[in-house]
């Protein structure tokens, strides 16, 4: 096999392995660079028809890679909707994605209590996250579940609560803090500080 077989190998597998991903980032990103390598390989055998086929498709992966960086940490890309616990469409959320929740969060159990606030991080109509506090007094909310579904970890809808909503002040809490134990880089991105072991954002 020569090094031509075996990059247009590689590529071929690579765009395969790609639309294998559910994170979309992801699968865009790698989708391009297989299709970059398949422009390479078609390139030397002077498949030219292949060629345009591929540079069209890594330049339509490349406008989407930018639209969704930029909506990244857009407030008008992500809105954040409260719910109460026994909302219908937030009790199908959780339980489309049950086993996926028990895996990230096992000590999490839906269910109505007064003390909780309740989000969905909303992407156009699809729901990017699930966000849950329960008020622990004294001006501090702890994070009960803070669910992404696989096609948004690459972003951090979270954020919008967290950050940018302002609902957390308008529920008057002065200090949000994650549950014992939880290691997440994910929060270090936000602002949040370790404190023992666990994760504390001051709410401005």
């Amino acid at each position: 096999m020569t090094w031509v077989d075996a990059l247009g190998w590689f590529g071929s597998a690579l765009l395969v392995f790609s639309l294998l991903q559910a994170r979309i980032l992801r699968l865009r990103l790698l989708n391009t660079v297989a299709c970059v390598i398949l422009v390479v390989f078609n390139a030397v055998l002077g498949v030219w028809p292949m060629v345009a086929m591929n540079v069209v498709l890594a330049a339509v992966n490349l406008w989407f890679i930018a639209r969704m960086l930029r909506e990244r940490g857009d407030e008008q890309a992500f809105a954040v909707v409260p719910v109460r616990e026994d909302d219908g469409y937030l009790l199908h959320v959780l339980g489309l994605w049950q086993a996926d929740v028990a895996r990230f969060f096992p000590g999490f159990v839906p269910g109505a209590d007064p003390a909780r606030s309740t989000w969905l991080v909303q992407h156009g109509d699809e729901t990017a996250g699930v966000i849950v506090v329960r008020d622990v007094g004294d001006g501090t909310a702890q994070v009960e579940l803070d669910y992404v579904t696989p096609r948004f970890r690459d972003f951090s809808p979270g954020e919008f609560v967290f950050r940018r909503s302002g609902l957390l002040h308008e529920l008057g809490v002065r200090r949000v803090l994650t549950a014992p134990g939880m290691v997440a880089p994910y929060y270090d991105r936000l602002g949040f500080a370790r404190d023992g072991d666990r994760y504390r954002l001051d709410v401005g």
